[in-house]
């Protein structure tokens, strides 16, 4: 290795252990902000800063080396005590960390630190060092003692975390200073005046400080460290290695290769009848499954290797805007996939300075609106079911949705029809449309109308959904939902006219199969899209023969008289129940095959853009098969609604009694304005009965329904409403069964199935009527199913009796 060769190398390393120091003191600023007394952080800080400084003068980085020397002076007399650590020393100690960085970056692309004129930040820290210190010697001194006091039973551990071997606080692992005492070659007088100059800033090891003294010989220190190491086994820094980030992904290429070989060895063997070669290839698989397993490991990475740099963006930031904002940060050990940590960085720091700039509110404010003048922001991160869930929250003001809706519509965005029809969540969302701002001017922190939309987008890109939640004058949550891995991920096989397609196996809920009877009996249809009723709710049907264009081997139709028509020929019907943000739908195949690993490989620029798709993959026969894309195909499908939101808030108690609930509900048309809603737990069935079929017994309305007599019941006649429907021919009718008997409740038509909030508000007694909400945007009766059956079954009248029981 040429002489060159080796400095480079050694720049590299610099370069390396220099970028780990700097990513964790911009944390321990902030921190000794709170405790400038701390004399493990001050330790820490003046350690790293002096190992850079001492190693930029011997590469011969001068810039480097002077900001890094006015910074270890100034922070030599803050360890000294001579010095209280205050905001406006920590901000000037921040632009030099930041100074530190560029120079390094700059180092690192061209070989040089930079020819940037920091003699401004070198001037304002000698200033901030030869300042008169105000404080008594009472409290220097107290100060002192806490810093050079060593704790009972145990060595100030001080030297750099690479050379533990000078102290230790486990009775198991003895420091070289204990050692050399038991073995008679120092008294403790000595090892502790040579802590006690480690303390005191000298960067040497305890037995280097030693043997310059001529207390000992070097040859004794040798001894001491030996048996050190063999009493603690294998040091820290023996145990770990840097590897370069190219060639673990390189590797990791390398192991999804593998994982194709290995599925079509797999493939080719599984009929064999060779025992040894069944048995070899089981063990290849074990092995490969082993050796993958591995190598994603060395991928993974602590998401609080990201969240270490927000500390000092909120205090940045909040001294910037004038604000006080305490950070908490909960599962900052949860890991991630390397390349999902780069791609979720820039987006969770915008959001996090978008919460301080528009979601918490200033001190003022906040304690005009009887808040504690301290905002809070709250970083949370958690495994659920193969995906990893990511929670910024905020207690500031909330979206102001009506304030939102004016702004899009001023800018063009949506109309006001548009505006008028959006619910809580909905109007909430608008903040991801491109070019929608709020701000009222342009800063360095916001106002531009870019950055949300982004932020969206970036999350998508990467496999993963984005919520919102904000309640106005409580706060906001954001809530982001991303895959823990995008190289290889277990799949489902399914095949559509004779095409494989994989499903990823995190947005599988559960598999469904329905017989020829069970289809005919469980399938319908609202507004001629195909419905299926499983365990008391409606799930929307897709077909991905429909959404692909190709010929269809289960057919869905819709009979003239509105039921759902299916061949019973071409059954049974296979549905895999998908999940996608948090709404669940079935994608109907013809075959369910198997789960296999697979490795993801991106699609060619022909079909990349197509919504359905998220990628590729090679199958173990060699054939190229496409990975569906859940969330593109429900929106490509439509079945993600647009109307649903969730709760805005919490009710508060009113004059008028107020609940609020979260539940699909059936919207049903009433005369020519009205509406009328049913909790969809409560419908049975959709069926269309003709006028002609309906028999009067009793004073009721009834009809002959499977087996059994119906009574109906009259949505208009509970209102008090005109029906627009007295003269059609064929009646929408909802089946609602309780107590063992069905009752049938009649309609002017179906509107939708509407699953959002409702803020549920008593009224005047009406019988029949729980209450008044706004659903999908319109004010809508809420109808008391129970009563109405029970007074259909009891003592109804007739229709033509005006329904006395129930809307007088």
């Amino acid at each position: 290795m040429t002489q060159d060769e080796d400095l480079a190398e050694v720049i590299g390393e610099f370069l390396v252990e220099s970028g780990e120091g700097l990513d964790a003191l911009d944390q321990a600023f902030v921190e000794l902000e709170h405790d400038p007394t701390d004399a493990g952080n001050l330790a820490f800080v003046f350690r790293t800063i002096h190992s850079i400084k001492g190693a930029s003068g011997f590469l011969g980085f001068q810039n480097l080396e002077k900001v890094t020397h006015s910074a270890e002076n100034l922070l030599s007399q803050l360890r000294d005590a001579t010095l209280l650590l205050t905001p406006e020393i920590t901000t000037v100690l921040l632009l030099a960390v930041d100074a530190v960085r560029q120079m390094l970056l700059n180092i690192e692309q061209s070989g040089a630190d930079g020819d940037a004129d920091h003699s401004e930040l070198i001037r304002s820290m000698e200033a901030l060092s030869h300042r008169p210190e105000s404080r008594s010697e009472s409290k220097v001194l107290n100060h002192k003692e806490a810093v050079f006091a060593p704790q009972a039973g145990e060595a100030q551990a001080v030297s750099d975390d690479s050379n533990r071997e000078v102290t230790s606080s486990d009775d198991e692992n003895k420091s070289v200073g204990e050692l050399l005492v038991e073995a008679g070659k120092a008294n403790p007088e000595e090892v502790q005046a040579a802590l006690a100059a480690q303390l005191a800033g000298d960067p040497r090891h305890v037995g280097e400080i030693l043997v310059e003294r001529g207390v000992l010989d070097s040859s004794e220190v040798v001894e001491a460290l030996n048996t050190q190491r063999k009493e603690a086994g294998p040091a820290v820094n023996n145990s770990t290695i840097r590897i370069d980030v190219a060639l673990i992904d390189r590797l990791m290429n390398l192991v999804g290769e593998l994982v194709l070989a290995r599925n079509q060895v797999l493939q080719f063997t599984a009929n064999q009848p060779d025992s040894a070669l069944v048995e070899t290839t089981q063990r290849l698989n074990l092995i490969t499954t082993e050796l993958q397993a591995g190598v994603m490991k060395t991928r993974m990475q602590p998401i609080g290797n990201v969240w270490s740099k927000f500390p000092r963006v909120v205090r940045d930031l909040s001294l910037s805007v004038g604000k006080k904002v305490k950070l908490y940060m909960e599962g900052a050990e949860t890991e991630l996939d390397k390349t999902i940590i780069e791609a979720v960085k820039d987006p969770l720091t915008h959001l996090v300075r978008n919460a301080i700039d528009h979601g918490i509110e200033t001190p003022e404010a906040r304690a005009a609106a009887g808040k504690p003048v301290d905002g809070t922001l709250s970083l949370r991160a958690f495994h659920e079911g193969g995906h990893v869930n990511i929670e910024i929250s905020d207690d500031g003001s909330g979206i102001d949705s009506e304030r939102i809706k004016a702004k899009a519509i001023s800018s063009g965005l949506i109309s006001a029809e548009q505006a008028a029809k959006l619910s809580e969540r909905d109007a909430s969302a608008l903040i991801f449309l491109p070019g929608l701002t709020t701000a009222a001017a342009v800063t360095n922190i916001s106002g531009r109308g870019v950055g949300m939309d982004v932020v969206k987008t970036n999350i998508e890109k990467i496999g993963g959904v984005m919520d919102i939640h904000s309640v106005k004058g409580v706060g906001t949550t954001f809530r982001i939902k991303i895959p823990l891995t995008l190289a290889i991920i277990p799949a489902l096989i399914v095949t559509t006219a004779e095409n494989r397609y994989l499903i990823p196996q995190v947005n599988l809920v559960e598999l469904v199969r329905l017989e020829a009877d069970q289809a005919l009996s469980s399938i319908e249809k609202i507004h001629n899209a195909p419905v299926v009723r499983l365990r008391d709710r409606l799930l929307p049907l897709v077909d991905l023969a429909d959404i692909l264009k190709t010929p269809k081997k289960t057919k869905i139709s819709s009979t003239d008289e509105g039921e759902a028509e299916v061949d019973p020929r071409l059954m049974p019907i296979n549905i895999v129940v998908l999940q996608a943000d948090d709404n669940q739908f079935g994608l109907i195949v013809d075959e369910v095959l198997d789960t296999e690993e697979i490795v993801v490989k991106p699609m060619g620029r022909q079909i990349k853009n197509i919504p359905a798709f998220a990628g590729a993959t090679i199958m173990g026969d060699g054939r190229v098969a496409l990975i569906i894309d859940v969330m593109g195909l429900a929106q490509e499908s439509g079945v993600i609604a647009q109307g649903r939101a969730r709760s805005a808030g919490e009710a508060h108690s009113t004059a008028v009694e107020e609940s609020v609930s979260t539940q699909p509900m059936l919207v049903l048309g009433v005369g020519s304005t009205s509406r009328a809603a049913i909790p969809l737990s409560a419908v049975d069935r959709l069926e269309e009965f003709a006028r002609d079929i309906i028999e009067t017994t009793g004073g009721k309305d009834v009809v002959q329904y499977r087996g059994s007599i119906l009574p109906l019941a009259y949505v208009s006649q509970i209102l008090n409403l005109p029906s627009s429907s007295d003269d059609a021919e064929i009646l929408e009718v909802v089946v609602h069964t309780s107590k063992g008997a069905s009752v049938g409740i009649v309609c002017d038509s179906i509107v939708d199935i509407i699953d959002e909030s409702i803020n549920l508000q008593a009224t005047d007694s009406r019988p029949g009527v729980t209450g008044v909400a706004v659903i999908d945007g319109r004010v809508t009766d809420v109808l008391d199913v129970e009563f109405i059956a029970n007074t259909v079954r009891l003592s109804g009248s007739g229709r033509s009796r005006a329904y006395v029981a129930v809307a007088s």
